[in-house]
């Protein structure tokens, strides 16, 4: 049979033909831990069509562990395989999103996990978990993690890659462990890197076994907790199952269980709207009875007992075609990237060595350029330093005319300086000669200068004499002025400027001392004393001219030791000459001038005559003799002690002294 109509005709038929059979579809959002992906599914999809489309998405061959969940009213809900995608109470989503999670969890990881893939999602979904602190770790446990972390994300440490800082951007600790300690993210990273060391090695596959391996040891790992009451009213306890069977916490601790069901010692469960029962495999033992707050928590728990106690049964048994080719799969790849890793490690160790041969290669290459250009800087060195040399040499050599001419010129210089030398000495001994000379004369004024104040002292005592011979006398005349003139007892003292007291005096007994005795006293006393300056003018002359013949020579003399002997000779002679008496240095020290009149203040040092409280000596003159005006000598003696000699003029030509 022949169709036969118009070319529009066929195309409408045929685009109606297209249109019957496309299915109708709506979009997925898959969410893994670490990825997201989108589908298109048919409406009349059942949830095992979707999962299976996922599961070959990632190449996942162990489909028995996950499932899809979603959230829904804010309760946790996994996907049902038997029914329909869109019959089923999900999100009204565009597109809907689900979350593929390990629903069940293995006992044994290392036995169980055989897919690279299965055990990257549950090494992922784990370190979740621990981080969000659904699964409770302690601190130091956590530290081991993280570094089982960080060996399979970055590979083996390497200390010039891996700088101080490297972690900062990820999170391998929960916060309840950073909040416990009080550390820096500096000092964690420390830790962390302590332990990330010693990974050296491990490839990433082993590193997250071995860190599903610790994980699986905590007592929260794969436990899916569901409040739970004994009666209607009251949620007081947790019901947790996992891969072993159900337990009953309290709601305060979700470590060690309060009663635990194994899935072999479980007969049967049942489950009736609210309630959820628990029946042992032993009759006698009790029956378990528990509430939940919902129907669809009761139908969750019932789910997750099912396949918990299926694939407990399931290890249990022999393993199916299926398994078992994996296993034999995972076997080889296992082998395989073993002698892979091998190759590696012999390939990195020879690359190590590779370059450290290099690296020796380059050191030996710079340490050879340095010695060559060391080598060239001490040719250059050398080069310098024998035009240096020559230079020196050259100049060595003018030096050697230079201290040819000095030393001839040493020679006359030496020859000049024992000449001097010779005069030196003779002018030394001529010098001895001259001190020893002063050394005399200063003797001879020492013994001079003590004579002199022997006759000093002699001359002190004559006045001494002459004084008291006149007090004698003065007593005398008294006495006889009383016992002649009885009526002068009433009137004891008298002017010495009354005429009555000059008619007295004329009429009085004089002593007999003439002034010939006081003249050759004064006279004698100054002519010793004008010997004595002559004397000493001459020898100070002498003195003085010895001084510049010595200082003359001091600069010369130095030399031969004898400058501090000159400043000794000078010492001694400026000592003797001050060691002469006072009165004999200048003239100041006697005046006796005939000429010069008495002074007033001389003239009436007495109130009246006779005195009978005052000692005075008289000694007679004549009016005509130049000693009568006046006499006068001052500090006669030696040291400290002087005398006065006062010499008075009255009318009566008497002179007192």
């Amino acid at each position: 049979m022949i169709w036969c109509g118009c070319p529009h005709q066929l195309k409408n038929m045929s685009i109606r033909g297209l249109k019957k059979k496309q299915p109708k579809t709506f979009k997925v959002r898959i969410i893994t831990v670490d990825a997201e992906m989108e589908f298109s599914c048919e409406m009349k999809w059942k949830g095992k069509d979707l999962f299976d489309l996922v599961c070959r998405a990632l190449g996942l061959r162990e489909t028995w562990f996950f499932g899809l969940q979603y959230t829904i009213k804010g309760m946790c809900t996994w996907l049902k395989m038997d029914k329909k995608v869109l019959d089923q109470e999900i999100p009204k989503e565009d597109p809907i999103s689900f979350h593929f999670l390990a629903k069940f969890y293995p006992e044994k990881v290392e036995e169980e996990l055989l897919q690279e893939i299965t055990q990257h999602l549950f090494f992922l979904q784990v370190k979740k978990q621990i981080l969000d602190e659904e699964i409770y770790c302690s601190p130091e446990a956590t530290v081991l993690l993280a570094s089982y972390a960080v060996q399979a994300k970055y590979g083996d440490y390497d200390p010039n890659f891996h700088e101080p800082g490297f972690l900062a951007h990820d999170e391998l600790l929960p916060k309840r462990v950073l909040r416990q300690y009080q550390l820096t993210a500096e000092m964690w990273e420390e830790k962390i890197t302590a332990w990330y060391a010693e990974h050296r090695g491990i490839a990433r596959d082993e590193a997250e076994m071995n860190y599903l391996k610790i994980a699986q040891d905590l007592e929260m790992y794969g436990v899916n907790y569901f409040p739970i009451a004994q009666n209607k009213n009251h949620t007081d306890l947790l019901l947790g199952v996992d891969a072993k069977g159900i337990h009953i916490y309290s709601i305060n601790n979700r470590f060690s269980p309060n009663k635990s069901f194994e899935w072999s010692s479980i007969r049967n469960i049942s489950c009736s709207e609210k309630e959820l029962t628990i029946k042992p495999l032993d009759k006698k033992a009790e029956v378990f009875k528990f509430f939940s707050s919902q129907l669809k928590v009761n139908k969750l728990i019932f789910q997750l007992c099912i396949g918990n106690h299926d694939l407990f049964m399931r290890r249990r048994k022999v393993d199916s075609i299926e398994i078992q080719q994996m296993k034999a799969q995972a076997r080889e790849e296992k082998a395989r990237k073993k002698m892979e890793n091998q190759r590696l490690a012999r390939e990195k160790q020879l690359r190590e060595e590779a370059e450290r041969a290099k690296e020796e290669l380059e050191r030996r290459l710079f340490q050879l350029e340095d010695e060559a250009r060391q080598a060239n800087e001490a040719l250059l060195r050398s080069q310098e330093a024998a035009e240096l040399l020559a230079e020196k040499a050259q100049i060595a050599e003018e030096e050697a005319k230079l201290l040819a001419q000095n030393a001839a010129e040493a020679e006359q210089e030496r020859q000049r300086l024992e000449i001097t030398a010779l005069k030196s000495k003779e002018e030394k001994r001529l010098m001895e000669q001259k001190m020893r000379e002063a050394e005399l004369i200063a003797v001879k004024l020492v013994k001079e200068s003590d004579r002199r104040a022997k006759e000093a002292e002699h001359l002190k005592q004559d006045l001494h004499e002459a004084r008291e011979a006149e007090r004698k006398a003065k007593q005398k005349l008294l006495d006889i002025t009383r016992l002649n003139y009885p009526h002068m007892a009433k009137y004891p003292q008298y002017s010495p400027g009354d005429s009555r007291d000059a008619n007295f005096d004329k009429g009085s007994t004089k002593l007999d001392l003439k002034d010939i005795d006081l003249k050759r006293l004064s006279f004698e006393i100054e002519r010793e004393r004008l010997d004595y300056l002559e004397k000493s003018r001459k020898f100070e002359d002498r003195l003085k001219e010895l001084k510049s013949e010595i200082h003359a020579l001091k600069l010369e003399e130095k030399q031969a030791g004898l400058y501090s002997h000159w400043n000794e000779v000078l010492g001694s002679l400026d000592r003797s000459l001050g060691s002469a008496p006072s009165w004999m240095k200048t003239g100041d020290s006697l005046d006796v001038n005939p000429q010069r009149p008495f002074p007033a203040y001389l003239l009436n040092t007495a109130s009246s005559w006779p005195c009978t409280n005052k000692i005075q000596h008289t000694v007679p003159v004549e009016k005509s003799s130049p000693q009568a005006n006046s006499l006068a000598a001052n500090s006669v003696g030696t040291g400290t002690r002087k005398q006065i000699i006062k010499v008075q003029q009255h009318d009566s030509d008497v002179i007192y002294i």
